[in-house]
């Protein structure tokens, strides 16, 4: 599963429970404050050097710890994936998690 993750930073206060209960190590702490003063958590692009495996896999530990409902996760399967990027349109999951 290819996972996606969408951080609403205005919401987030920077507590980093998201950041310790990634298992792919896909989320770190901004070094950039927010407009209430709060260093909010950020994704981590996959790929990134000096990352290892921070490819999301969508397991939604993230969203399920925040206790600011800051997270929102995003997955499809790598079938899928490929297929909406051969039609140029992205393709929506009909499956229950």
């Amino acid at each position: 599963m290819a996972g996606k993750i969408v951080i609403d930073t205005e919401r987030c206060k920077g507590c980093g429970l998201c950041v310790v209960v990634c298992p792919k190590n896909c989320i770190v702490i901004s070094r950039h404050s927010n407009k209430n003063g709060y260093f909010p958590a950020q994704s981590v692009p996959s790929g990134v050097e000096g990352v290892p495996n921070s490819d999301c896999t969508g397991c939604a530990m993230c969203a399920i710890i925040c206790p600011d409902v800051a997270i929102e996760v995003f997955y499809e399967s790598k079938v899928e994936a490929a297929k909406s990027n051969k039609k140029g349109k992205p393709n929506l999951i009909k499956e229950k998690a």
